[in-house]
């Protein structure tokens, strides 16, 4: 069997901005099981990095220990990439996005690799608002082990071998408000629609973008006794409403049902277009976003879509002052100000 992507393409691929197809963000072949959601969120990926005519070699793509941490390979294949140890990925983009800011930053993570063993890195990254975009692919249960429950699995919810689970779930999305996140939102692998504009919207954000898909294990999670199940998410899925993405220099035009509506300009000019489905969510406040994932856990539905962007984000290098030339890039004379620095410096502490 070959894993290896076939070289011809057809030669009227549309063209972004700076001249690349879609095919340019794409890498390898998947060896995911055939109709794992998480390919779908790859080719939303794809299909993101394409439209916003991002460079390829200005994003890097850093994943931890799982099914979801192995997809980085399936996209962005002329991108930086590094693949760290079981639950560590946020340190690492901490690291990077530290040393060199110019860089898009797109980690991608698993429920049991940031639910489980990296809570306590997750809950710090959000808290510190670092300047990345954080996807959780969330099926509920670890798929390379042969199919336990995780940490987000539903109480009562059952995996094809196993009995239903006992314990509560963590709510990854509740966690990240609660922590300090400044975009959290929700989605479906199955829902490209919704998905890609979030995707899009994350990738402008200033600051922790943190969103949370729902993607089936279609080997040991995608049964009728489980809540992460294809059929389940598409019988009990909310969305909070409506969202286009609009690059600043291009206009998007939707039809929306009659309703209330926001647009939120993001730092580099493009905007966010919401269309509100429901008047008890204001996605510019924290707490009524909390308390709306609360109402539909009770509920027993699940709450799709933007559940809450803040607008006056500030992210780690803004409240650091962090040098606004990246470190990777600081010669001798900015290292070394010289030995007048050293005197003032110290005259300065006596």
């Amino acid at each position: 069997m070959s894993y290896q992507v076939p070289k011809f393409r057809h030669p009227d691929l549309p063209l972004n901005d700076l001249g690349y197809t879609k095919a340019d963000y794409e890498g390898t072949i998947s060896t995911l099981c055939a109709g794992c959601g998480h390919d779908s969120i790859s080719g939303s990926i794809v299909r993101a990095c394409h439209e916003l005519s991002i460079e390829p070699h200005k994003i890097a793509k850093l994943s931890g220990i799982g099914c979801s941490s192995k997809t980085p390979a399936y996209f962005l294949g002329k991108s930086h990439g590094f693949n760290s140890v079981h639950g560590r990925m946020p340190s690492v983009v901490t690291g990077a996005a530290l040393a060199n800011r110019d860089l898009v930053y797109l980690g991608v993570s698993g429920d049991g690799d940031t639910a489980s063993i990296g809570m306590g890195q997750f809950a710090h990254v959000a808290r510190r608002n670092l300047n990345m975009v954080y996807i959780v692919m969330n099926n509920g249960c670890y798929g390379l082990t042969k199919g336990q429950d995780s940490a987000t699995a539903d109480r009562g919810s059952a995996s094809k071998k196993g009995d239903p689970n006992i314990y509560s779930a963590i709510d990854l999305c509740g966690t990240a408000l609660q922590m300090g996140a400044t975009f959290v939102a929700r989605s479906f692998s199955g829902d490209k629609e919704q998905l890609l504009p979030l995707i899009k919207a994350a990738m402008s954000h200033r600051g922790f973008a943190f969103i949370d898909i729902i993607s089936p294990c279609v080997t040991f999670n995608n049964n009728q006794q489980s809540t992460k199940s294809y059929e389940f998410v598409r019988e009990h899925s909310e969305a909070t409403g409506t969202i286009d993405f609009v690059p600043m220099h291009k206009e998007i035009t939707a039809k929306y049902q009659p309703g209330s509506s926001h647009e939120v300009t993001m730092h580099d000019g493009s905007s966010v277009r919401l269309y509100k489905a429901d008047d008890s969510l204001n996605p510019f406040d924290r707490r009524s976003a909390i308390t709306a994932l609360e109402d539909h856990r009770y509920s027993g539905s699940i709450l799709t879509g933007l559940m809450y962007i803040n607008e006056d984000s500030r992210d780690l290098h803004e409240v650091l002052e962090t040098s606004q030339k990246p470190l990777n890039q600081l010669d001798e004379t900015d290292l070394c100000p010289g030995n007048k620095m050293l005197m003032n410096i110290n005259a300065s502490l006596r």
